[in-house]
């Protein structure tokens, strides 16, 4: 199978190759499930362990940064705890560090799995585990604002330690990480020298990740050296590598700088194209159910962790109550002793409820942080890829317009027309889609203002009605309320607009001192709203964000007579003097 992989490979990323592969991948992955299932059966819970590990490779083959990658890493730890195999446990914390390592969000976690298993390796003084747990925590750390001082210095010790202990492939990635490290600290021609030592490597060891990597750092270089046709040609080369790879965190980042290379070239065309690809990548990383699913993985373990613990203690306290029992058979001579007995039981049940409902608090804090963590992590990527746009590639897209109508003269009209209205769309579409993701209004005027300026937008375009009613006295709001408001009654008005054929929304706002009122009605066809939120992502998130605000949301249809959705929050969790939203 490792032969016919490679040969794959050889071959080239042909559509007849790629479905083959992904066809003999998927038999494999189905095989060793039925083994799991097997092995479970027959209690063979060390093989089980190993061979879940099998899988979570197989995923990575074919999935790259996946759940069900992740899942099967998860249940081969679980394994090797279960057995009592420390070096396979630990050896999972390692590939898991490593996989977190990717995701900004869960880089904390990430740097908890690699520290646990560099203290144990070193306990055990397995060398080469300690220098794979160094540079998996070295390369979060050189993410870092600012920089570690130590970082360069400890690199280089690690790979004095890869020379030591002959690890040429740890070697080729300290190499790697020293590269990054010195492009991070704008020393270029530093950076330049250990990325092409670690090319060397990488190609000579067939390492392909790396050889992706080593072409994107050597680009940077010469984007660093106002060499841009050059850095284009080894962003191009570390491209087709990583997509072969599906490496979506790493052709995110080539995008976004060969949108960077394309626009100093004043080639703005393919500048452009560039960055939607940026786009593109940054939503299947952050916003794609995969993703989302990673991310609470760790919070979903810690959760299952609680639950287990609550049911020893369960266990436990039934053990408990058969001893207590058999006690109290054998000392029913004694009232004394009986009344003790009665008491220490009372006791018991008390502590027991009382670690009932801590483990329950504990178990909604983590499932509201997890939220928390999500909203904030899409809000957050929303306006930074705003910010680049307008900043970015609208400042640029503004001075090509400024320079060719100070030239309009010199051109041709045949040359000057068509390249002013492709300019005006250009312009005009950076500016829709940066203010999609960050509305300018909102952020500077506050809800109100906003949501007149959205109603007002959507009328030019839409042959439906809007209208926008607010009453009483709507204090300023917390800006996270705000956004999430915004986004709740945004996609409202999108889903009226797409399905209700409606002739006329209405939204409605109403404030008091105690409570905010917010109402959607339309006059279109009216339909049945699912409760399960599976049916629909939509209805989904608009539900998880009122709950989180500490509101409640009830929807009203029937065919024939429009829809209404009402929108009841207290207005303590709303306004400013509440500086946080309480968790």
């Amino acid at each position: 199978m490792k032969f016919f992989a490679l040969l794959l490979l050889i071959l080239g990323c042909s559509g007849l190759f790629q479905q083959a592969s992904a066809k003999a991948d998927s038999l494999t992955i189905d095989r060793v499930k039925k083994e799991i299932k097997q092995l479970q059966a027959e209690k063979k819970y060390g093989e089980t362990a190993k061979a879940y590990d099998q899988l979570g490779q197989l995923y990575h083959q074919q999935y790259g940064y996946n759940k069900h990658t992740m899942e099967a890493y998860f249940n081969s730890m679980k394994y090797y705890n279960l057995v009592g195999d420390s070096l396979g446990y630990y050896n999972v914390h390692i590939t898991i560090g490593n996989y977190y390592t990717q995701d900004y969000f869960m880089q904390s976690y990430a740097e908890q799995y690699l520290r646990r298993a560099m203290s144990f390796f070193e306990r055990t003084n397995n060398k080469p585990k300690v220098i794979e747990s160094r540079l998996g925590i070295a390369n979060i750390d050189e993410k870092k604002e600012p920089i570690s001082k130590n970082l360069v210095t400890q690199l280089r010790e690690t790979e004095a330690m890869c020379v030591k202990y002959e690890q040429p492939y740890f070697q080729t990635y300290a190499l790697n990480l020293l590269a990054d490290t010195y492009l991070r600290l704008k020393r270029p021609d530093s950076a330049q020298y250990f990325a092409t030592r670690s090319l060397a490597m990488a190609k000579n060891l067939k390492i392909n990740w790396l050889i992706s990597l080593n072409y994107f750092y050597l680009g940077i270089v010469e984007q660093f050296k106002n060499r841009h046709a050059k850095a284009i040609d080894f962003y191009q080369k570390s491209y087709a590598i990583a997509e072969a790879e599906k490496s979506i965190s790493t052709l995110r980042e080539l995008s976004k700088h060969t949108a960077d290379s394309y626009s100093y070239l004043n080639d703005y065309k393919n500048a452009y194209r560039s960055s939607l690809k940026t786009l593109d990548f940054t939503n299947q990383f952050y916003y794609s159910q995969q993703t989302k699913s990673i991310r609470l993985q760790e919070l979903d373990s810690q959760i299952k962790t609680l639950a287990v613990e609550k049911q020893l203690a369960e266990e436990q306290s039934r053990h408990q109550r058969i001893i207590n029992s058999t006690l109290i058979s054998i000392l029913l001579i004694s009232v004394l002793g009986f009344v003790a007995l009665v008491f220490l039981r009372r006791q018991q049940k008390l502590i027991a409820h009382q670690q009932s409902v801590i483990a329950q608090q504990q178990i909604r804090q983590l499932e509201l942080k997890s939220l928390q963590a999500m909203i904030e992590g899409q809000e957050g990527e929303r306006s930074r890829i705003a910010r680049d746009l307008h900043d970015g590639l609208g400042i640029q897209l503004s001075r090509i317009k400024l320079f060719v109508e100070a030239h309009q003269e010199q051109l041709p009209v045949s040359v000057k027309d068509p390249l002013n209205q492709f300019l005006d769309e250009a312009c005009t579409e950076t500016r829709l889609i940066s203010n999609n993701l960050r509305p300018y209004a909102l952020s500077t005027f506050g809800l109100i203002p906003a949501l007149e300026d959205l109603i007002q937008k959507l009328n030019l375009v839409n042959e439906t009605k809007l209208t926008l009613e607010h009453y009483g006295d709507i204090p300023d709001l917390v800006d996270e309320a705000s956004v999430m408001l915004y986004r709740v009654v945004q996609e409202l008005l999108n889903n009226a607009l797409k399905h209700a054929q409606a002739n006329l929304i209405t939204i409605q706002i109403m404030a008091n001192d105690e409570s905010l009122l917010v109402s959607v009605d339309d006059d279109g066809q009216g339909g049945e709203f699912p409760d399960d939120p599976s049916q629909g992502n939509g209805i989904a998130n608009i539900k998880s964000r009122i709950a989180y605000l500490g509101g409640q949301v009830m929807w009203q249809s029937a065919a024939g007579k429009g829809t209404s959705v009402m929108i009841s929050l207290p207005m303590t969790r709303l306004v400013k003097s509440a500086s946080t939203i309480p968790v």
